[in-house]
């Protein structure tokens, strides 16, 4: 997708050789317009995946996850990691371990919102290692609803994440796949 790499190239700012900070458009102000195209380009990948609902992960995963739904005419869910006074059933969670952030946290769903008969796209802003989209699939399974697909904004492939969900069977999608933060360089795999 080149808008997205045009951006990433423009405005992400590459932090070390395993972080890159796409803050300007992506995880802290967005960028509506790519939004809309990341959105639409997930649509088009899943179309014929019988997706029913989507599930992300707040709050960077929102904003693309907003705009795949829109495109498919499908729910969102966001799993939640502040436990809230109105969340308070039996909920579905997982713990997720932030690589960026150095931190735990405890993500869950209400289970009325994911049932069996669910088909779910999950999407997210990134994939490093896997772990945040793991502790979706934990959630989705807890449903016993079904991962249709992972449709992923920046991959680092650098790291292993893709390498596990891989082995595990499961369809993933990333719009840009990056081989390399080195030298404080983004290289994409073409």
């Amino acid at each position: 997708m080149e808008a997205l790499h045009k951006k990433i190239r423009e405005e992400g700012i590459v932090l070390s050789d395993q972080v890159l900070k796409v803050d300007a458009f992506l995880n802290h102000q967005i960028d509506p317009a790519l939004m809309k195209l990341i959105g639409d380009e997930f649509a088009t990948l899943f179309k014929d995946s019988g997706i029913t609902k989507i599930v992300t992960i707040e709050a960077s995963g929102i904003a693309p996850a907003i705009m795949t739904g829109l495109n498919l005419g499908v729910p969102v869910i966001f799993a939640r990691k502040q436990q809230s006074l109105t969340l308070t059933e039996n909920l579905l969670s997982a713990t997720v371990y932030s690589f960026t952030k150095k931190t735990e946290s405890t993500v869950a769903i209400s289970p009325r919102h994911l049932t069996s008969s669910d088909r779910v796209l999950i999407i997210d802003d990134f994939l490093a290692n896997g772990k945040a989209s793991q502790a979706l699939i934990s959630i989705i399974k807890q449903a016993g609803a079904t991962v249709a697909g992972l449709g992923i904004v920046i991959e680092k492939s650098f790291q292993g994440g893709r390498a596990e969900l891989d082995s595990q069977g499961y369809r993933v999608e990333s719009l840009a796949r990056v081989k390399s933060l080195k030298d404080g360089v983004v290289t994409f795999i073409e």
